[in-house]
């Protein structure tokens, strides 16, 4: 009889303990199994297994390091283990029991994933050679020795493409819901993860369980796929404590959603919060940082406070004033954690609408715009008022907000006036008002000494703003003095700069002020009339550029 060293979990600590191999072992051919096989999809407690070559080193799901989470593919293991390489080769896997903090580590190509709990684990060695060899191609599962043939693990579905959002549902794991409702709770997040449309394509989701501390149980790159997602909301346990669900959701705002744990440009960032009855702490600051990371915020409330029970509720609008926006999309209520079937598809609906996402950070909420607008003597009352009206056309397209877009307006002539500053209206009523109630100043056209004073006293306050810069310039001469340095630095700073000319402004002025590429960044009209064409050409291109430099 020989015997094998293997790593078993003792109290926390992994040791080396010497153990017998049973008799009949030697010899025993190996189980052909494919790259993604999972350590729970073998169900014995030893048995020896052969893993193909040339498995996507990156496509592997690794949770632990030495001990992995038993959802973990046993070869991408064997391989962040040591007991093999690429190539492929025999490996022996031994279950264990399940355990906390499975830790993250990058070995041997693969980069192991955290993981706060699971209910199974398994480690592996070096296995015997039998006679069947690796080759090159992933190999389905053969029959075990048992007669009954493990389930081949499914290719990665692409998911709802029409659902593409990034969401963490944050739940409730207070002593307010209590062990029952909290399994009642991860049941009905299940069957809502499931109608999502999971897929690499699709819908990612996490979760995160609020208590006395905030726990992330998983983050959005640790599953793609819908099974996998309802192993692991199934294996979430239930902590207790105060519900400070504000706690939870700000550090689930600044924590969560991040390019390291899997969040995607460009996609819609959404927490779903649950709530049993009312947090224990403050949820308006949480619900403010929430928007200032562009994080979209649903409530699903359950069981709201009776009145008896309102002196013990610390803000009785905490929905309103946590939510993204407070117009009814962002909030939805179920009596009781019973028969909530039928409130899955609803919720779903919601959370694949994305155009109503107003907390996304889009060209729409994520922008500086100032305005510099010619108030020459060359002009006329009139003119300028139209003048006006494009300006006020292309403001009105934006969310402006004190979190979101914001409008900042100068008129020049040989002198300069800031008529208001980013800081001064973050109401989109308040910024066309005023717009609307500019003076015409009248007098000559220094271009250059504006654009300079425009970087200086209206972006220079906004230097730490995250949102993207853009300076659009309205003139209808020849400007006195120097444009292009003027230009060029506002372009060094990292403004963007649209110049749109009237009448006599020379195309030679407008292409020096304008950003690159110049033909798609400089417009111009011989009519005042013909600046509403532009209003959209102007939008489109602060939408492009905005989108570009997310990429």
């Amino acid at each position: 009889m020989s015997a094998a060293w293997i790593p078993v979990l003792c109290l926390g600590v992994c040791l080396l303990l010497l153990l017998p191999e049973p008799a009949g072992s030697e010899g025993a051919v190996p189980i052909a199994i494919t790259c993604f096989t999972r350590g729970l999809d073998i169900r014995k407690e030893k048995a020896d297994v052969l893993c193909p070559g040339g498995c996507p080193l990156e496509e592997f799901s690794v949770f632990g390091n030495i001990v992995y989470a038993s959802v973990s593919s046993i070869c991408g293991a064997a391989i962040h283990r040591g007991v093999i390489s690429n190539s492929g080769g025999p490996v022996r896997i031994y279950s264990l029991p399940g355990r906390e903090n499975y830790s993250s580590v990058v070995a041997n190509g693969i980069q192991s994933q955290t993981l706060s709990r699971w209910s199974a684990s398994f480690t592996v060695t070096k296995g015997k050679s039998g006679t069947q060899e690796a080759t090159g191609q992933a190999v389905s599962t053969a029959r075990p020795a048992i007669g009954k043939r493990l389930k081949k693990t499914p290719e990665k579905k692409t998911g709802n493409k029409d659902c593409k959002a990034d969401i963490a549902f944050l739940i409730d794991g207070s002593f307010n819901i209590g062990q029952r409702r909290f399994n009642l709770q991860k049941n009905f997040v299940g069957k809502v993860a499931l109608m999502l449309g999971i897929g690499t394509e699709g819908p990612h989701v996490g979760l995160v369980q609020a208590s006395e501390h905030p726990q992330i149980e998983f983050y959005l790159k640790n599953f793609t796929s819908a099974k996998d997602v309802l192993f692991a909301i199934k294996e979430v346990g239930f902590r207790g404590g105060n519900s400070n669900t504000g706690k939870a959701l700000k550090h689930t705002a600044q924590k969560f959603f991040t390019e390291d744990t899997g969040v995607r440009k460009g996609i819609p960032k959404v927490v779903v919060v649950f709530i049993d009855g009312w947090p224990s702490d403050d949820i308006e600051e949480a619900g403010i940082v929430a928007r200032e990371f562009g994080v979209n915020v649903f409530i699903v409330s359950v069981a709201k406070p009776i009145p008896e029970e309102l002196g013990m509720v610390q803000d009785v609008a905490f929905v309103d004033k946590a939510v993204c926006r407070n117009n009814g999309f962002f909030s939805y209520h179920m009596p009781n954690w019973f028969g909530t079937t039928k409130y899955v598809k609803p919720l779903v609906q919601k959370l694949c609408t994305h155009e109503q996402m107003m907390c996304s950070k889009t060209c729409y909420n994520s922008v500086n715009i100032a305005f510099l607008v010619d108030g020459s003597s060359s002009i006329g009352e009139s003119n300028f008022r139209l003048m006006l009206e494009f300006v006020s056309n292309i403001a009105k397209t934006f969310e402006i907000s004190d979190i979101g877009a914001k409008i900042a307006a100068v008129q020049f002539t040989y002198d300069q006036r800031t008529e208001f500053s980013f800081t001064d209206y973050s109401t989109k009523e308040n910024v066309l008002a005023v717009i609307r109630n500019i003076r015409y100043m009248s007098g000559g056209t220094a271009t250059g000494d504006a654009i300079s004073f425009t970087v200086r006293n209206v972006f220079g306050p906004m230097r730490d703003s995250p949102n993207k810069n853009f300076l659009v310039v309205v003139t209808d001469g020849q400007s006195y003095d120097d444009v292009r340095g003027p230009a060029a630095a506002a372009h060094d700073t990292g403004i963007t700069i649209f110049s749109v000319g009237v009448a006599w402004a020379p195309l030679d002025d407008l292409k020096d002020m304008a950003s690159k590429p110049k033909e798609s960044h400089a417009f111009f009209t011989r009519e005042f009339t013909g600046l509403e064409p532009i209003v959209s050409d102007v939008i489109r291109g602060i939408c492009r550029d905005f989108l570009e430099s997310q990429q």
